[in-house]
């Protein structure tokens, strides 16, 4: 993953099991902060992710026709940003990755699940805000 340092611009290649961990820009050593934003991924770097991230994973799984889908992308954003340094948040296009959906049988969308130590946790289809989106993560975090 490429992270971009706020301070200078240098793309930061970043190991996945350390997207939730405080880092040093190459360049120019100021801080660069754990993953606040939810990560668009393709099945490769969902994989890599899942596999070798240190702390849980949130993942939205999501379409752009879907309305509800669009209703919950903020709530994801800010989900991503309060808890950024103790998940990771991911976003799925169902659409274009059907191969990764069918994995986990989504069917309906939006989709959520947790992925802890590379296994599914938990799963659940339809819209949920922010504060149960950090109620369900709480078990985890």
């Amino acid at each position: 993953m490429i992270r971009t340092c706020t301070h200078c611009g240098t793309q930061n290649r970043i190991p996945a099991r350390h997207l939730a961990s405080q880092g040093r820009c190459g360049q120019c050593k100021m801080v660069l902060p754990p993953q606040s934003v939810p990560l668009d991924v393709d099945q490769t770097e969902f994989d890599e992710i899942v596999r070798d991230a240190a702390v849980p994973i949130f993942v939205d799984f999501w379409a752009s026709w879907c309305g509800p889908c669009r209703m919950a992308a903020p709530e994801v954003a800010k989900v991503a940003q309060s808890l950024a340094g103790k998940i990771v948040v991911l976003k799925v296009n169902t659409e274009q990755e059907q191969q990764l959906s069918a994995r986990y049988n989504i069917r309906s969308i939006p989709n959520f699940a947790v992925f802890l130590n590379g296994q599914m946790q938990w799963q659940q289809a339809g819209m949920i805000n922010q504060q149960q989106m950090e109620h369900i993560l709480s078990r985890w975090v």
